[in-house]
Formats: structure tokens, sequence, C-alpha cells
């Protein structure tokens, strides 16, 4: 049975400015990573259901690098993100206003290589560097 993990973070920006940093390519490149050892050069994003995405994710000494790809299954323009990674996984990001911030909300499927405290942890710290970089603009 597939663990499910959720996790958020409150964003002091407006919707527009954190949906494009969601979704926009040169954006992601900039936030896509768990760690300061780690990078995400190149990113291609098709912002349509059944569109597809490829996130490039590289350790920066190079000794190690993945893709993480999916196809979008539900969008919801400023509200609603949902896709299904290529090893049928599947993710859901909402985008909940609450007055002049946003709270970002993800929920993931777990996979089998890594326990499920990794990776609640290793996407928690990608979605800080997202709220990083979007409060940085």
């Amino acid at each position: 049975m597939s663990i499910n993990i959720t996790i958020q973070t409150t964003i002091h920006s407006n919707i527009q400015t954190v949906w494009s940093a969601w979704t926009t390519p040169e954006d992601i490149n900039q936030w896509n990573f768990a760690s300061i050892e780690w990078c995400n050069p190149k990113s291609t994003n098709d912002l349509i259901v059944g569109g597809r995405f490829n996130y490039r994710m590289e350790a920066k000494d190079a000794s190690m690098g993945f893709d993480f790809e999916g196809t979008y299954t539900n969008i919801i323009y400023n509200e609603l993100i949902e896709y299904k990674l290529d090893d049928n996984r599947l993710v859901k990001v909402e985008f909940i206003i609450e007055g002049d911030q946003v709270i970002v909300k993800e929920s993931f499927d777990c996979e089998d290589e890594n326990t499920a405290e990794q990776q609640k942890m290793g996407w928690q710290c990608i979605l800080d560097n997202f709220k990083k970089h979007v409060e940085s603009k």
C-alpha cells in the first residue's frame, strides 16, 4: 500500500507571483533542489492537461543526477496542479489564498527507495527553497 505525504508552507506574496514561480522553467531552476549540494540546471514545462514536464536535478559535483518528470492530469489556474510521475505516483499541489499570503500544500505518494521520513524532509526542503525564492522577488 502506498503512503501519501502532505507538506506545506505559507508564502508572503500574491498568487500571481507564486503561480509564476512554480510554473516557469527559469524560476524552477532557481529553487528546485533539496540542498546546496544540488542544483536544477534545466527544466521544461508544458502546463496543460496531458502536457509533460521534466526537471533535471543534479549534484553540483556531477556525481549523480536524475530527471523528475511526469504528465499533468488536472490544472485549475492559480488553484491546483495535479500530475502523475513517470513511476505512476500521484502528486497534488494546492494554492490556497489566505489574505495577503498563499499556502502551498503538496501531497505526494511515496516511492520505495527511501523512507517516508526522508522523502518528507527532502520535499519539504524543496518547498522551503521555493518559499525563499518567491519571497526574495
